[in-house]
């Protein structure tokens, strides 16, 4: 695959550089100032989601664009929140993946996203870390996600619908009490430890994330 790609894209006119292992694409991407970065998730590790993290995290900004052959809604979830651009799944077509390159290389690349604050409760998006009072706080994929959300529209009542739509897949059956779950799961990591009650239930509506709590 890695072979196919690279003379493909050399037909286009790009110069290319292959690495085999997660280990050499954290070193080149550090290394080298590229114009984009093609990197298949499933490679020797780490694998291509640690790597995006961990080039993000180095501060490097070239624009990521992941092949894989998981194209769950999780999986892009995972792939968008490690610092990826844009996700194609295999199999894919040459003409897909130049017209992605060129989108991602006329936007160039990205600023580091802020950090998001609300209160003492911090978000990195690009380094993939919440911390509440200087103390880290280990989330899953999907946690993540949701409190990204919540912070992002801090002091607003969301409702199951926007959450579902926003955090899960569109066509998610919403009868379903996952957020409810997720939302009790999300408590007792940023506000139970910390004797606080910021994520709060507004009753029938949904729930709120409170700025000052």
């Amino acid at each position: 695959m890695a072979t196919l790609v690279r003379k493909a894209l050399e037909l286009e006119g790009y110069s290319v550089d292959v690495a085999m292992t997660g280990t050499d694409a954290v070193w080149m991407g550090t290394e080298n100032e590229y114009d984009a970065i093609v990197l298949d998730v499933m490679i020797p590790a780490p694998d291509g989601f640690e790597v995006c993290r961990r080039l993000r995290a180095d501060g490097r900004w070239a624009p990521i664009l992941l092949l894989t052959a998981r194209d769950s809604v999780d999986d892009r979830v995972v792939g968008l929140d490690a610092g990826a651009d844009d996700y194609i799944p295999k199999p894919f077509s040459f003409e897909e993946l130049y017209a992605r390159l060129r989108a991602l290389t006329r936007r160039g690349a990205p600023q580091r996203p802020h950090v998001l604050e609300v209160g003492d409760l911090e978000l990195d998006p690009a380094r993939h870390r919440v911390a509440r009072a200087d103390k880290e706080i280990e989330l899953s994929p999907k946690e993540f996600a949701l409190l990204d959300l919540f912070m992002r529209h801090a002091d607003e009542v969301l409702s199951r619908t926007t959450i579902l739509e926003h955090v899960w897949d569109f066509a998610y059956d919403g009868t379903s009490n996952v957020v409810d779950v997720y939302v009790r799961y999300l408590r007792e990591k940023i506000d139970r430890p910390f004797d606080r009650t910021t994520l709060e239930t507004v009753r029938g509506v949904g729930y709120r994330l409170r700025s000052d709590t």
